[in-house]
Formats: C-alpha cells, structure tokens, sequence
C-alpha cells in the first residue's frame, strides 16, 4: 500500500516563515515547506496531529500580537521525498552588493570582492530569505570593525555571527534556547572556516556571561527583545552598538521607548516592505 502523510497548508498575516517554523516544530511532525505565502507542514500518517493542534499554536501567537488572523487545512497526500521538495525553493540569496548567502546544496561562483556565506540551514530554517534577515545583515556590513566582540542573540543557523566574524570581527557569541541551533550553528560555522571564532551556546541571553560586547545582534519577534531590553543593556560596551529586527513597522514606537528607557540611544531605522531593524547606541 503506498504511504501517505498528512499536510496541513498554515496561513497567517503577518506571514514570517521563521516565527511560525520555530513553534509549529513543537508538533510531531516530520517537516515544513515554505511556499510564497503558506506553510505546508507534513506529517506520518500514523501521527496524531492534526489542524485543530496547529490552529491551537498559532492562537497562542495571536494572543501574543504576533499574528492578527491564521487558518489551517489539512489534506491527505502521497508519498515524497519532502527534503528534496524543499531544497528547491531555496536559493542563492543576493543581500547586498557584497554580502551572499548560499545554501550547501547550491553552486555559485563569486565575483570580485563578494563575501559568500555557506548556509546549510536543514529543512524549514531560513538561509536569509526573509526580510528581517537581510537588513540585520546590510547593518552588520555598515557596523562591524576590524577587532569587534559581537552576540548574536536567537542565533538559529548562526548566519549573523558568521557573517560578523567574516567582515572583521574578531570573536563572537551566538545564544539561542533551541537544540536544534547547537549543532546546525556549529556545522555553519565550520563550512566557512570560523568555528574558531565563534562560541555557541543552548539557553537564553542570561546564559551568557560577558558584558563588554561591542555590537549586539537580535532578529527575534517583539515580545522577547521587550523582555530582554535590560538583558542586552547589561552587555553591550560603552559607545557598542545594538541591532534589533523581528519587528513590523508597527512594532517602532514600543521597542525605541523600552531600549531609551533603558539607556540606549536610537540611531537609525531601516525598513524593506512592512518590515524594520533597529539600530542603538550605549554613549
């Protein structure tokens, strides 16, 4: 008898892959597939979940503003190798004029004086598609120096730590609560030569003991970098500077009047489409 898996096809507005990945992967499920504006989620068809779990999710997220509406329906379908199906809607991803991300199983051949970053992200993990990626990414090109001691706080593939480390700094921390990032982060790091650099740790921010950072990273949704504010203060070196994304255009007032409140100083915004990084500063 051929085998068949469940899909549940995930919609929501705001509609971010990388939110709604990390927490549908508390389900039992055996992979996810972003398409262009839905999640396909697959499950054994000896699994118990169902669309009612995943719609119990993503309420939680709604009652957390990160989403405003969602549906789930699930199909039954035949059997594929899911992996493979993935693989082909990811790509090589053009940051800036410099800055390039490439999956592993991908070839590209750079041109003069491009930074090409190895990313094998595993299967539903971005490799700097999404918009909040690419501007945290364009800011560490426009910040990092030569010697900088940087914390990539919510890590996931570590692509901003490496990426650190690779236009100039000299070390650099990369924190995140899931297990999952423990070893991809440390295979990313070792496909492009800085796992030397790089330490990586499972656990939030406070796990982290250093205090003199001079550029902080966190591309993480609202609620946590609302939370952490204070976390990230205590870390970052005087005249350091802190980066901030995960945020919608809605999201600035808020996250500007918790990060001045703690003693930061705002330096600039950066938007592509609905979606914004945060720059500060500690004088």
């Amino acid at each position: 008898m051929k085998k068949t898996y469940k899909e549940i096809i995930v919609t929501a507005q705001p509609f971010n892959p990388e939110i709604l990945s990390s927490v549908l992967w508390e389900l039992n499920i055996e992979g996810i597939q972003e398409d262009v504006n839905c999640l396909r989620i697959f499950a054994g068809e000896g699994s118990a979940v169902t669309s009612e779990d995943v719609k119990k999710i993503l309420q939680r997220l709604k009652s957390e503003n990160l989403v405003t509406e969602f549906n789930a329906e699930e199909n039954i379908i035949g059997n594929k190798n899911w992996n493979e199906e993935w693989e082909k809607t990811i790509n090589v991803i053009h940051v800036s004029e410099k800055i390039v991300i490439k999956p592993t199983f991908r070839e590209y051949t750079p041109e003069e004086d491009q930074l090409v970053i190895t990313i094998d992200p595993k299967m539903s993990f971005g490799t700097g598609e999404h918009q909040t990626t690419k501007l945290v990414l364009s800011l560490l090109e426009k910040y990092v120096t030569p010697g900088m001691k940087m914390l990539d706080v919510g890590s996931g593939t570590g692509v901003l730590a490496i990426a650190s480390i690779l236009l100039g700094a000299d070390t650099a921390v990369a924190v995140d609560k899931d297990e999952w990032c423990l070893d991809n982060a440390n295979e990313n790091a070792v496909l492009n030569k800085v796992n030397d650099k790089i330490q990586i740790i499972t656990g939030e921010i406070k796990v982290v003991e250093q205090n003199d950072f001079n550029l902080i990273a966190a591309n993480i949704q609202k609620n946590i970098l609302l939370q952490i504010a204070g976390e990230i203060y205590n870390r970052i070196a005087n005249n350091g500077i802190v980066i901030l994304s995960g945020l919608l255009d809605a999201d600035e007032k808020d996250i500007i009047s918790k990060y001045t409140e703690v003693g930061l100083s705002f330096n600039e915004k950066q938007q592509m489409d609905e979606w914004i990084a945060l720059v500060f500063s500690r004088e």
